[in-house]
């Protein structure tokens, strides 16, 4: 897999929005109601990105990795090599741990973590060194 990706600042709302549709494709589908929840937590304006804007960033993402499909058109939501290039447009610790908490959010949002979702939550976190109490306390104070 090539992994094209378009290319956001770092730290951008755009660079936040994408890892978050990344992880509400994370069990194979985006449901209304993970959309419900960014409304309910006020993730646009926590982000800093309109709602219009957040959906061209998810339409751009799934047009992404459709383009980056397996010859025989399988398509890998959940990619490594993908998951850490996206990782690496985040480097600042306050936006990590906002990203953190907003993931886990939207995972619980259909009440059920998938071990897909787990699993890249997971990566994340050991990727950018955070620890659920660390979410959970500097999430809060922020």
């Amino acid at each position: 897999m090539e992994n094209v990706m378009r290319d956001y600042p770092p730290n951008s709302p755009e660079a936040i929005a994408r890892l978050l549709t990344m992880f509400m494709l994370g069990d194979g589908e985006a449901h209304d109601h993970e959309f419900d929840v960014l409304d309910q937590l006020h993730v646009y304006d926590l982000v800093g990105i309109g709602r219009k804007q957040f959906i061209d960033v998810f339409r751009t993402y799934c047009n992404d990795i459709s383009d980056d499909a397996d010859q025989d058109g399988a398509i890998h939501l959940i990619d490594r090599q993908r998951v850490d290039r996206l990782l690496e447009d985040v480097t600042e610790r306050h936006l990590r741990v906002l990203v953190c908490a907003l993931a886990i959010d939207l995972c619980k949002a259909d009440e059920a973590m998938g071990d897909g979702e787990v699993a890249l939550l997971q990566h994340m976190m050991r990727s950018w060194n955070l620890t659920l109490a660390n979410i959970e306390g500097e999430f809060v104070r922020s």
